[in-house]
């Protein structure tokens, strides 16, 4: 890149005009990044475009008012927008360990991660979370205080009282970020971790938020009202960064990893945590590392330069090591409603590991690459951890896009989102294995039949190699296990922890078995309220017969019906098939057959006086071994309703049946109240 740089700034007017190419395509880069937009650029494209701007500016002295070398991108179209009480600067950035030895020069320091996801800002006064707002353009965010009860490690409530201003980092775990987006329309699929929590963030659902999982990481604490703090018995100095850490860390908030050194100790330092990234410990997103100084006094003494302060902190960048290795072929591998490819190159050392794949993304990704058979492929570890192609050497430009489903070998088609303009690859087959990844993956999951092993990853291998067609065939594996052994990734030791936790799941309680099922509306809740009420065996033998499950309280018409249509569209000899592999335990319907109103289904409606509301009225039929419905029908013994004259639906339905309606106090001199 130097010689090319030289040469342009040599002609002149090409340097001013690549100057303002470069910064028109940062400023829309960060614009995206910093408002929650799609990534228009990997860190390394934007890092490669940044520094090549910085040395054009150099060289020729022309620096642009609007360059993000001296400004940071300002999203404030958006609405909703919140000044910050404190701008939320940026932090200069290096890869040189030499200079972050420098910075620190004689004082003490504290290293941490950088994390790799959306800052946010929190405020809380009188012990009380008073608003979030996004970083946004560090002057002003969005304000997101209604996702409040959605985002994991956020305290509402804390025992400091005084004004108090935090920062840290929304993030999405790898682990998340991989079974989410594999579930996902390819229109609404993310490049990454940090894009998802972006994404997420800008949603306006609290609960569709909640399920996305995003943690909230602090990383520091701006600003507060005293110089120390007493929190419990413990009193804190708030003039030293590692004890606002420390408070923060009693306060109840999950606290950014951290380590106490002197410049001596960094070279060291920065082997180990480098360490814990190559070798695959982080499943947090993280694109560097920060060194600050422990006392706050001197680091806010410092001029702001641009948009970095200078002594707030000091980014770490790692280097970024490419290989450059001969390609072998485009693999296609179908996930959900897409067929990815994927990069099979000759094996190459990256970051202490071997690498030999790395994902394509798309069709549109494999053109602007250039890909083609044979080719020369230049790869890197993308945050040390994703194998990324990043450019291409000696290609043909030619690649074949398979005109099969390689999982159902159905015809394929190419689709143009209209939302992004992307190409991707689809398979038309409604009912093709691949599209019911996310339901294999609830299967499998904690609250279905708790198979550890089975990450989404590997079952979306197993259904591309065509050994997982049904949920019966993972306990089929077997018959797979010797090409298992062989595959990348696995070996013996893996096949045997695999064969362990699958026949572990052989034995399953009866409400996880239904979870797992993935019948529509029916989660954890309402299969504990099917088996308490009629058993497995029944809920069987309904299914079978058509009969419907409206009659349990909590389930309803529409569950219902969902139920039984999941039943007649399932494979029947595939469902056999799982229960002959499986051992339900905890099947049976709750025995209250002693109570005083065993047998008998009551229907509650309108408001009550004499119990505290209806579920406490709910609860007491339950503990005499009656039961609650939510509709009446020819089943229910009596409809109670304080209102006994009333043209309610349910009053007609029930003089209709012939079915008894009573208040709650001629309910009560039939039949108690209890305590």
């Amino acid at each position: 890149m130097d010689k090319e740089l030289h040469n342009v700034a040599s002609t002149g007017s090409a340097a001013e005009e690549r100057i303002d190419e470069l910064v028109e395509l940062l400023n829309k880069a960060s614009d995206s990044y910093y408002g929650g937009g799609d990534e228009i650029m990997s860190n390394f494209e934007w890092d490669e475009a940044f520094d090549e701007l910085k040395q054009l500016e150099d060289e020729t002295g022309i620096v642009r008012a609007n360059s993000p070398t001296v400004n940071v991108s300002d999203s404030s179209s958006n609405s909703n927008r919140e000044p910050h009480e404190y701008p939320a600067l940026s932090l200069a950035k290096t890869k040189s360990v030499d200079e972050l030895k420098k910075w620190a020069g004689e004082r003490k320091i504290w290293l941490s991660w950088k994390l790799d996801g959306l800052t946010l800002v929190l405020t809380y006064d009188g012990g009380t979370l008073s608003k979030i707002v996004t970083r946004g353009s560090g002057v002003a965010g969005k304000n997101i205080t209604a996702l409040k009860n959605a985002i994991r490690n956020i305290p509402l409530e804390i025992e400091y009282k005084g004004h108090m201003v935090i920062r840290g980092e929304a993030t999405i775990s790898y682990t998340d970020f991989d079974m989410i987006n594999a579930t996902m329309e390819d229109d609404y699929k993310y490049a990454n971790p940090r894009n998802l929590a972006s994404g997420t963030l800008s949603l306006d659902d609290p609960a569709e938020v909640k399920k996305r999982r995003v943690s909230f990481n602090a990383f520091t604490l701006v600003a507060l009202d005293d110089d120390e703090i007493k929190l419990g018995e413990e009193l804190f100095d708030m003039n030293s960064w590692g004890r606002r850490m420390d408070a923060l860390g009693s306060m109840g908030f999950v606290v950014v990893e951290r380590e106490e050194l002197f410049a001596d100790g960094v070279d060291d330092a920065i082997a180990r945590w480098s360490d814990k990234v190559d070798s695959g410990q982080m499943d947090i997103p993280v694109d560097g590392l920060v060194i600050c100084y422990d006392d706050i006094v001197y680091a806010s003494g410092g001029s702001v330069t641009g948009h970095h302060a200078t002594r707030a902190g000091l980014a770490f960048k790692w280097q970024d090591v490419s290989a450059l290795s001969t390609l072998r072929e485009i693999e296609w591998s179908a996930a959900a409603s897409t067929i990815s490819p994927v990069a099979i190159f000759e094996p190459v050392q990256l970051e202490g590991t071997t690498v030999s794949r790395a994902s394509l993304c798309n069709i549109s990704e494999m053109e602007r690459l250039g890909i083609g058979d044979g080719c020369t492929v230049e790869v890197i570890k993308a945050n040390k951890i994703i194998p990324k192609v990043i450019s291409v050497k000696e290609s043909s430009r030619v690649f074949v896009i398979p005109d099969k489903c390689p999982v159902c070998h159905a015809p394929t088609e190419v689709r143009v989102s209209a939302f992004s303009g992307t190409k991707t690859l689809h398979c038309i087959n409604p009912d093709c294995s691949a599209k019911r990844v996310k339901n294999f993956t609830r299967f499998v999951s904690k609250q279905g039949m708790d198979i550890d092993g089975l990450s989404i990853q590997t079952i979306l291998k197993f259904v591309n190699l065509g050994f997982i067609h049904s949920f019966a065939d993972i306990y089929r594996l077997d018959a797979h296990y010797d090409a298992i052994k062989e595959m990348e990734g696995f070996g013996e030791k893996s096949v045997e922890n695999l064969k362990t936790a699958i026949d572990g799941s052989r034995s399953v309680k009866a409400v996880n078995f239904i979870y797992a099922l993935c019948i529509p509306m029916i989660g954890i809740d309402a299969a504990k309220k099917i088996v308490e009420a009629i058993g497995f065996d029944a809920f069987l033998k309904q299914l079978e017969t058509g009969e419907s499950f409206e009659e349990i309280d909590g389930i309803g018409p529409e569950r219902s019906a969902n139920a039984l249509a999941w039943y007649e569209k399932c494979d029947k000899s595939e469902f056999e098939a799982l229960l002959e592999f499986v051992n339900i335990t905890d099947g049976e319907a709750k025995d209250n057959s002693e109570g005083s109103m065993f047998g008998l289904t009551f229907v509650i409606t309108g408001d009550v006086h004499s119990f505290k509301n209806r579920s406490e009225f709910k609860a007491y039929v339950d503990s005499c071994g009656g039961k609650v419905a939510g509709s009446v029908s020819k089943k229910t013994a009596y409809l109670v309703n304080n209102d006994v004259e009333s043209t309610s639906s349910k009053n007609v339905k029930a003089r209709e049946l012939g079915i008894p309606i009573i208040s709650e106090d001629e309910f009560i001199t039939m039949f108690g109240k209890g305590e």
